[in-house]
């Protein structure tokens, strides 16, 4: 599966996107960032609120509970500031 990452998130993580192999237990997108949060220092800086940051599977917006079976792509995004 492949994972974007946008804005600040890209930055702590210090790359753009990645392929991953997700392991059994990973079913949605809340395990995804939660798992994703394990994997290094790095993803663990960007994710450290992962309840509030956004999520797109395959460019449309879903919550954390959302399913990732069939996904190709998951784009993740800070979330939204500003007025």
């Amino acid at each position: 599966m492949k994972i974007v990452y946008f804005a600040w998130i890209r930055e702590r993580i210090g790359m753009a996107e990645e392929e991953v192999v997700l392991p059994a237990g990973v079913v949605t997108v809340g395990d995804l960032l939660l798992w994703l949060k394990a994997q290094s220092d790095n993803h663990a800086a960007a994710l450290q609120a992962p309840e509030v940051v956004r999520v797109a599977i395959d460019q449309e917006h879903v919550e954390h509970s959302q399913p990732l079976e069939g996904a190709k792509e998951v784009a993740i995004f800070p979330p939204m500031t500003g007025g």
